[in-house]
């Protein structure tokens, strides 16, 4: 059993750092080892167990020791009353609709969300499943009642939103669904609940990728989901259980490892990250710079409001510069890394072009090309360097600037 002593009476970091991990009872290391079996030993009479129950190990699709240490920590960070960690982030997305969700339902869900939620919702869920679906602008909650039907089961919106860091006003549209009896969930991904803790605004479900800022190391794929236990342990038998969405134990000890060092690192990322939008924002060259720390960011006040420590380490921004320019740019960078994903502990950026299948739902702004950037926690100075020197050698910056 985990530390009983560690937790809501303790801040963020002390959790962080204890809950869900102890001294191994067999070897007194102060670290819980890996546990790479896939069986455990059966009792002396299973013949009347349930050999589905994720209550006592018994098959590590069933739920592994690494993967439930993790669970008790990201429940305890979150303020959430249970977790289920599975394979990946989209598994987790995936797997909560797929449990909660049953042919005939209506969802609501932003108009800026992960590629893979807007392809779930848009063409597999319904096509397949025959689940309604609308697509709104979540940063007013007024639209969202405009599309309420009486079959409307969730509401699922992502704040900040991927790639435009749009923000939703979680507390507004939480009061919405519950005024309707609908359920709210929130990928929280970009925010970190070192940032942003939906549930305590009112929110029934959190996804977050662990790919991304809660490992932040760039090496584990994993998702969670946060809620209530009543709701996860049907989404514990269907989506892991009998969908077979289980994390590794060896990814699941990866992220449990990176977690530790969650909130020293968001800080870093939260001040880069601000300090960089400031920068790009202060450049003629530059078309835009999205990011929610920024005041001229329309939701700038909301993002205040629900994000108290700090912004997160994403942005966006555009060049005025053709479509080559933009790539040839990314060609000059020295620091920074062009490559998908995001919160790890190096700067990446991706260019977006013009031909995103999502790209009507964006802002204008975003229709010529642009970049997300996950900024990293090296050196303020060292990023902010490289993006000089880039932009000097595409000659959309002069060299003494």
């Amino acid at each position: 059993m985990a530390k009983k002593a560690y937790g809501k009476k303790y801040g963020f970091q002390t959790r962080a750092v204890h809950t869900g991990n102890d001294v191994d009872s067999e070897t007194g290391a102060i670290k819980r080892p890996i546990t790479m079996a896939n069986s455990y030993e059966l009792p002396y009479d299973p013949s009347d167990m349930n050999w589905s129950s994720a209550d006592k190990s018994i098959y590590t699709r069933n739920g592994g020791n690494n993967q439930k240490y993790l669970q008790e920590k990201l429940a305890s960070l979150e303020g959430g009353e249970d977790c289920v960690v599975l394979a990946s982030g989209v598994a987790a997305l995936s797997g909560l609709f797929f449990s909660l969700l049953k042919s005939g339902d209506h969802v609501i869900f932003s108009s800026v969300t992960y590629i893979a939620v807007y392809r779930l919702f848009n063409e597999l869920l319904n096509n397949k499943f025959n689940i309604e679906t609308s697509i709104i602008d979540t940063t007013d909650p007024e639209n969202i009642k405009k599309v309420l039907k009486s079959n409307t089961r969730l509401i699922h919106i992502e704040t900040p939103g991927n790639p435009t860091l749009m923000v939703s006003d979680i507390k507004k549209i939480a009061d919405v669904a519950h005024a309707n009896n609908v359920l709210l969930s929130v990928d929280n991904t970009f925010a970190s609940p070192f940032n942003q803790r939906p549930i305590e605004l009112g929110a029934d479900f959190v996804i977050e990728s662990l790919t991304k800022y809660i490992n932040g190391h760039g090496d584990a794929l994993g998702g969670a989901i946060i809620g209530k236990k009543s709701y996860l342990d049907t989404v514990r038998a269907q989506a892991q259980i009998n969908l077979g969405g289980v994390i590794s134990p060896f990814n699941a000890w990866l992220i449990m490892r990176g977690a530790v060092t969650l909130p020293l690192r968001m800080r870093q990322h939260n001040e880069n990250a601000q300090k960089v939008a400031e920068y790009l924002e202060s450049l003629s060259c530059v078309r835009f710079v999205a990011y929610p720390g920024l005041k001229s960011h329309k939701e700038h006040i909301i993002a205040r409001a629900q994000m108290a420590p700090g912004f997160g380490g994403v942005l966006s921004f555009g060049l005025n510069a053709d479509h080559d320019t933009h790539n040839k740019f990314i060609s000059q960078l020295k620091v920074i890394t062009s490559a998908v994903s995001l919160g790890h502990d190096e700067s990446l950026i991706v260019f977006l072009g013009e031909n995103d299948e999502r790209q009507y739902l964006y802002p204008e702004e975003f229709h010529k090309g642009f970049f997300r950037f996950s900024v990293g926690i090296e050196d303020t100075e060292d990023i902010i360097d490289d993006l000089r020197q880039a932009l000097t050698k595409v000659k959309l910056l002069n060299a003494d600037i």
